[in-house]
């Protein structure tokens, strides 16, 4: 997978991949006039290759220019421990300071065990920090939480006074019925404001929770950690279908009491705009609704205090294969690296209001819903229902709604909404015109309040990523395209808007104390303009300290493939001008003939193509080339599949990289199975692909089950 210049040299010096763009008075080497263009001033087209912030952008901006930035982050890898406890001391209030050692750490298998700890001996607490510590600080009439319903026109809020005291309720009642600290309670929940209440009140109390978006009865089968109480809601509508929430936790609980883990108490939430208690499946002893006692309880409640290394939150990962991963975060760092990378990534201002459109079951709805706004006393908007529905304008409707100023989504939504098309597209650009037909579902909103857009969970390809800049944002605001894990607890590389210019589909530099290395297969760093495995050397705040009950799993897939660094599990490449460029899993590289080719890159050249509005690409099986490229592909809406389009694809792709990346297969696809956030279930695909249709596996957590018949039906055509 690596590959390098003759010229590459390995070095020490880690200020080499980001000194490089401070080196011209450009802030990014030698750029024409041509392929260049400013924030506000004019359409980010296929042919440029920066987009600059305008000065007024750069003028207000937390980190404003690219000296600004080399200054910080020169600091943070020199000194990370003076960094990070400057930040912590200044920004977070702490019962007891931690001592001497800020961070100590071990990331080399072959001196012993792995080991990573900050601000041990610091004594805090991180809902303290998100409620408390802001309504002292002025902000108790401040709204925190807006919640709109998935129905238009049923809303509510809440203020961060009104939201501790329901915090506080939640807590007594969970401290009633036996939870404290270190206990670990299962949340199953959808985007209700009850959510983000319930991981506040267990971080309150020191109990540790666990948010599920899977199937729970997959996981808690395997749990040692011995739940007390299972947090849930009858039922959700997400668009037009209803949920049966509670049905599944049901199942669950039957399957974990096979497996010897009773749960005596499953806390209920009635949400009556799905179902009516009446119609809910109950069983007396166990079951309790949440109406009838949580509001019973004071509205005050006393902190446990916890030790910065106590856990805060287990967090389980699914992959294609084995048991699920419980990543484990714990409170101190994870509390320093989400407020600070959340406030410079997004340039937060105090009248932001903020909207991720994740779900809180996965790591960024813990890290950039919940605790990283929060403790920056932000105004959050929390969206119970789907994107798209009852059409594909409701985001720009909420963002209109709520006077939305930062905006992050994933670029699946971002394809999926381009998919709908635009009216602005057909005024800016030839080939957005024949992409995305006048439907008026982004044009017709306002957006004026938007600033700031982000992008999570995968790599953005270029052609969404300037459709996001130029009709979503009216090509005045900067797209934070963030890389991190559920992993890292939070952004490792990430623009910062103001600071340096953009290159659309590129993550850009890291953030401060984060070092982010290129090595190739025997783990000797590449300097330079290259390609290779990404990995990280040194700790950071944020980082997941074991995945729990198997640390030796823990150090053997994420330390023991290149010892001494953090490996990612990504492949990533760095331009000559030091900008990084995210190709996607290790495990998504397909080799064909030898050639070793990255899924988003042969997915990004058949976005480009103009009647492609979204792909997905795996590998197979292939008798003479070992691998041979699978691609599933979903067209603009109203364009009819063909074998001429079939070819044209192809021949796409062929031009873009080559002849060895051209696909074997295009598999016409109405959709793509993705979970309720818009991830892509890649793993059904590869199922589906090679045939193996007796082992797809769960598919109830999909947002559209049903695509999964519409795929296989269409696998000859």
């Amino acid at each position: 997978m690596a590959s390098s210049s003759p010229k590459n040299l390995t070095t020490t010096n880690h200020l080499r991949h980001v000194e490089s763009m401070a080196s011209l008075p450009s802030g990014a080497g030698k750029i024409s006039h041509l392929n260049a263009v400013i924030l506000g001033e004019a359409l980010a087209s296929e042919e440029n290759d920066f987009v600059f912030p305008s000065d007024d952008f750069s003028r207000q901006a937390l980190i404003p220019s690219p000296h600004k930035y080399l200054e910080m982050y020169k600091r943070s890898i020199e000194d990370p421990a003076g960094f990070w406890s400057g930040i912590a001391s200044s920004q977070f209030y702490w019962k007891q300071k931690w001592g001497d050692q800020v961070c100590s750490e071990n990331l080399d298998v072959r001196k012993g065990d792995i080991k990573i700890e900050w601000f041990k001996g610091g004594i805090t607490n991180i809902c303290y920090n998100c409620l408390d510590r802001n309504i002292d600080a002025g902000l108790a009439d401040k709204i925190a939480l807006y919640w709109e319903s998935n129905e238009p026109g049923f809303d509510a809020h809440l203020t961060y006074s009104q939201l501790l005291h329901r915090v506080c309720q939640l807590a007594n009642y969970l401290k009633s019925i036996g939870v404290r600290k270190g206990d670990a309670v299962i949340v199953y929940l959808p985007m209700l404001m009850e959510l983000p209440i319930t991981m506040l009140a267990c971080a309150r109390i020191g109990a540790v929770h666990s948010v599920y978006i899977l199937l729970p009865h997959k996981i808690v089968e395997k749990l040692d950690c011995k739940p007390k109480v299972v947090i849930t809601c009858n039922a959700v509508r997400r668009g037009p279908k209803t949920i049966n929430l509670k049905d599944i936790v049901d199942a669950a609980l039957v399957e974990s009491a096979k497996n010897g883990i009773s749960i005596d108490v499953c806390l209920t939430y009635e949400n009556q705009s799905a179902l009516k208690r009446e119609s809910t499946k109950w069983q007396e002893g166990r079951d309790v609704w949440w109406e009838d006692v949580v509001p019973k309880y004071p509205t005050t409640c006393d902190v446990e205090w916890v030790d910065a290394e106590d856990p805060l939150f287990l967090l389980y990962t699914s992959g294609s294969t084995g048991k699920p991963k419980g990543v484990l975060h714990t409170t101190g760092g994870y509390m320093v690296y989400t407020a600070t990378t959340f406030k410079y990534a997004f340039d937060y201002k105090e009248s932001d209001v903020y909207w991720c459109t994740a779900d809180c079951g996965w790591i960024t709805g813990h890290s950039y819903v919940t605790y990283g706004p929060m403790l920056n006393g932000a105004t959050v908007v929390v969206y119970e229902g789907a994107p798209n529905y009852p059409d594909s304008g409701r985001c720009w409707d909420i963002v209109d709604k709520y006077k939305v100023t930062i905006f992050y989504t994933a670029p699946t939504l971002v394809r999926s909404l381009m998919r709908d098309g635009d009216e602005a597209s057909c005024i800016s650009n030839l080939v957005y015109t024949l992409k995305y037909p006048v439907q008026n579902y982004v044009t017709r909103y306002s957006r004026k309040s938007l600033r700031v857009l982000g992008s999570v969970g995968e790599p953005i390809n270029p052609s969404a990523w300037r459709w996001f800049f130029n009709v979503v944002g009216g090509s005045r605001c900067p797209i934070s395209d963030t890389w991190w894990q559920t992993e890292t607890g939070g952004f490792m590389i990430t623009p910062l808007p103001g600071a340096w210019p953009q290159k659309p589909g590129s993550a850009t530099f890291p953030f401060f104390g984060v070092q982010p290395v290129i090595v190739d297969e025997k783990g000797t760093e590449i300097d330079g303009e290259c390609s290779g495995y990404l990995c990280v050397k040194g700790s950071w705040p944020g980082a997941f300290r074991t995945l729990y009950g198997d640390h030796e799993r823990y150090e053997t897939t994420y330390f023991r493939p290149f010892p001494g660094y953090y490996f990612t599990g990504d492949g990533c490449s760095r331009d000559k001008d030091g900008y990084h460029w995210l190709t996607g899993r290790v495990d998504d590289v397909i080799n064909v003939s030898g050639h070793r080719i990255g899924t988003a890159e042969v997915e990004s050249a058949l976005v480009s193509h103009p009647q492609c509005a979204e792909a997905a690409v795996v590998g197979v099986e292939h008798e003479v080339k070992g691998q041979g490229i699978y691609a599933f592909v979903t067209l603009v809406e109203g364009v009819p599949y063909s074998e001429e389009l079939r070819k044209s694809l192809i021949l796409t792709v062929r031009n873009q990289i080559g002849a060895f990346a051209a696909p074997d297969k295009i598999h016409w696809a109405p959709g793509l199975p993705k979970t309720r956030s818009g991830k892509i279930m890649r793993r059904i695909l590869r199922k589906i692909a090679s045939r193996q249709l007796d082992e797809l596996g769960d598919i109830s957590t999909l947002a559209e089950p049903g695509v999964v018949d519409q795929l296989i039906a269409l696998a000859d055509s």
